[in-house]
């Protein structure tokens, strides 16, 4: 854990969110500036600043983060319209708290590229 990070404040509920979802390595919870119907944000447990800081010791993480996305996008009914998973890795692809995430959208209809 980092002890300056949001989302680690979050894991450990030093800072509220409403929380979706949790299991053992991952916790997911309402993105307070959402860009969809429905926006919610998968964090894993461990701190891991972001998708290039993956490495084989921590890998299976993203398939955990995905496992429990498709599990919340089937309990939200997003199946049979689809949804989004979008990983930003870095300040220029927009992530801007440095604790991997994985974003769900869904709820509306989406375009490429993102707008």
């Amino acid at each position: 854990m980092n002890n300056n990070c949001v989302f680690c404040k979050i894991i450990k509920q030093e800072i509220p969110a409403d929380i979706v979802y949790e299991d053992d390595d991952v916790l997911a919870f309402l993105d307070i500036r959402a860009q969809a119907p429905v926006h919610i944000l998968l964090v894993p447990k461990v701190h891991i600043e972001k998708v290039s800081d993956l490495n084989e010791n921590v890998s299976y993480i993203v398939s955990k983060l995905v496992l429990a996305a498709n599990k919340i996008a089937r309990d939200k009914g997003l199946n049979e319209d689809g949804y989004r998973l979008v990983f930003n890795c870095g300040e220029n692809a927009g992530q801007e708290v440095l604790h991997l995430h994985l974003h769900l959208l869904g709820g509306r209809k989406f375009t490429w590229p993102p707008g």
